[in-house]
Formats: C-alpha cells, sequence, structure tokens
C-alpha cells in the first residue's frame, strides 16, 4: 500500500528534508544573486503603470513581472507557456516570489503587455546599456581589443498563416550551401573578457562587413574578424594605431606556392582563429543554454528588443563567477 502523503510532504518544498537543489534551482539562485534588479527597475519605473486613487485592480510588482520577462529568455517560453511554467514549477515560483496559496500567478496577458512595454519605450538597451555598466563597475572593464560576427536566426518561411505571406522584413541568404530565412544578430565581444558590448539586429541578407561600425567601442587597438569582414577597415573611420586582424579567404592561402610562406600563414592564421573563438561563447550560450535558435515574433523591431535582453543576460551568466566572488 502507497504511503500516505502527510501535509509536510505535500508542502511547496518547505519541509521536504531530502529534497536535492536540481540545476534550474542552482541557476536561478545564481541569477537572482547576479541580476542588478535594483538598476533594471529604476529604468522602467517611469513608464510602468501606477496604481490608481479611484482604485481598481493594482498592477503586478514591477520586479516580479520583470523576472518573469527573464525566465521567458532564459527557457525560451512563450507569453501562455511561461504562465503554465509558473503554475508547473516551484523553482520558478520561489524565483519570482508567488505563493499560489495566496495569489494566482500573472496570466499571459499581463505578461504580454509587460513586454510591449519594453519594446514601446526601448527599454530592452537601456537594461543593456545598465547590466555592461554594473559589469564595469565590478571590475569587468573593456579591454582594447573587439572581436566582431554575426549569427543567424530563422524565421518561419511559411505563408499558411492568417496574412497568407512570410514576415516582410526578414529575408533569406545562402551560408555554404544552405539557405537561411530570418535575421542576422551582430556582437561585438571584448577580447579579454568575452562579453558583449555592442549589439545590432539586421535582416539576414545584410552583409556582416556592412554593420561594423556599429560594433566598436572606439578604444579599440585591435579588431579581429573572419573572412567576412574583408574590406571593413575601409568602412570605419580611420583611427591612428587601430590594426585589423582578419582571417583571410582558405582558397587565398591554399594558393600560396612557397610552401615555407604558405605554412607561416597557416600559423598565423591559426593564431587569429584562437583568438576569435571567444565570440562563439556568447552565441553558444544564447542558443543552446537559453535555447533561443529562431525568431519568435513578427518584425525587427520586437526580435531585436529580444535578441539585446538575451545577450544582457548572456553577459550576466558568463561573469556570474567573478560577480558572485566580488559579492562575498
Amino acid at each position: 500500500m502507497p504511503k500516505q502523503l502527510t501535509l509536510a510532504t505535500q508542502a511547496d518544498g518547505g519541509f521536504e528534508a531530502h529534497r536535492k537543489p536540481t540545476r534550474r534551482d542552482v541557476f536561478l539562485a545564481e541569477m537572482d544573486k547576479v541580476v542588478p534588479w535594483a538598476q533594471l527597475c529604476a529604468l522602467i519605473e517611469p513608464f510602468y503603470p501606477k496604481a490608481r486613487a479611484e482604485g481598481g485592480r493594482r498592477p503586478v510588482g514591477l520586479e516580479r513581472m520583470l523576472r518573469i520577462h527573464f525566465l521567458q529568455q532564459w527557457y525560451a517560453l512563450s507569453d501562455p507557456a511561461v504562465e503554465e511554467a509558473l503554475y508547473d514549477s516551484a523553482a520558478m515560483r520561489r524565483f519570482v516570489g508567488i505563493d499560489l496559496g495566496c495569489e494566482p500567478a500573472p496570466d499571459e496577458t499581463t505578461v504580454c503587455k509587460f513586454r510591449h512595454l519594453l519594446e514601446k519605450h526601448g527599454l530592452a538597451k537601456q537594461l543593456f546599456k545598465a547590466v555592461s555598466k554594473h559589469l564595469h563597475d565590478h571590475g569587468m572593464k573593456l579591454s582594447q581589443g573587439t572581436i566582431v560576427d554575426a549569427t543567424i536566426l530563422g524565421a518561419p518561411s511559411s505563408t499558411k498563416n492568417r496574412d497568407k505571406a512570410r514576415d516582410p522584413e526578414m529575408h533569406q541568404t545562402k551560408k555554404g550551401n544552405q539557405w537561411y530565412f530570418g535575421m542576422k544578430a551582430h556582437i561585438g565581444v571584448d577580447e579579454r573578457t568575452g562579453l558583449v558590448h555592442n549589439v545590432v539586429t539586421t535582416a539576414a541578407n545584410v552583409a556582416d562587413v556592412t554593420q561594423v561600425d556599429h560594433l566598436l567601442h572606439g578604444r579599440e587597438k585591435a579588431v579581429f574578424a573572419d573572412a567576412g569582414y574583408i574590406g571593413a577597415d575601409k568602412r570605419v573611420p580611420p583611427k591612428r594605431g587601430r590594426r585589423w586582424w582578419i582571417a583571410a579567404k582558405r582558397n587565398a592561402v591554399k594558393a600560396i606556392e612557397d610552401s615555407k610562406l604558405r605554412d607561416i600563414t597557416e600559423e598565423l592564421e591559426h593564431a587569429k582563429a584562437s583568438i576569435r573563438a571567444a565570440v562563439e561563447h556568447p552565441f553558444r550560450v544564447v542558443k543552446r543554454q537559453f535555447g533561443h535558435v529562431k525568431a519568435r515574433y513578427r518584425g525587427l523591431a520586437k526580435n531585436g528588443a529580444q535578441v539585446m535582453t538575451l545577450f544582457a543576460l548572456a553577459n550576466l551568466w558568463m561573469a556570474r563567477k567573478h560577480l558572485l566572488a566580488t559579492a562575498r
């Protein structure tokens, strides 16, 4: 006969003596400590609805809504999915601060309205800047080297929708022998810390080299990029002492007839590639850690705001050990 559940064992984890923290528990506990909640909420507060003197439904707490918004980014959840996840996951409820014995979780409409508020006032970019300043204040300062790169984020290519058309702001592009439809996320990454300091989103057919001027912080003495950025130095105002380390095309290296010169060139290309490898880490965090591999919304503005938020959170995730150590 199965053991009868007691009131204590049915409680929401409060009396579970043998409970082991899950990976989700550990992740959310770390992010709770490293996210600068006060600074981020202060940016949103002037635009957030206030309680009305004549009464009516009081708005949900600002920090609570921001925590739910970040849960959506970390776990690739839609508005309905995050509402359901809050009812399903005790770890998420603890992170947000919801006690189902006293109150329900915010519904999907409330979550959607909060996201629209951030989009309307361009707050994703401000949140990204606030996170960058927080990291700078904790010793994660920019070096004099920047790595630039871009990645493709797919979008639904089907026309079997209400408008009978694909997203007009997305476009297709060819990479290798494969065609992709969607958008691009262009980033500038600090060579020393590996953190993202600039983000730009475009349609997928925009050439990487055209966005390089928007990916530099201006104090670089070295810029690293793959072969897709050949000619980038001519698109940026010249700066004394700045060096461009752009990968050579493979065919050009193979075409070198002198074997010794070819070997030296290959060693140099390998050295440049080892430095450029740091730019792949933020992409890995966003795509694999957070599960964001496709554009969720229609239009570049909405998706651009989400991408900006994702890279801000990726910076906090990559710098979490440093931030936790300085906090201690």
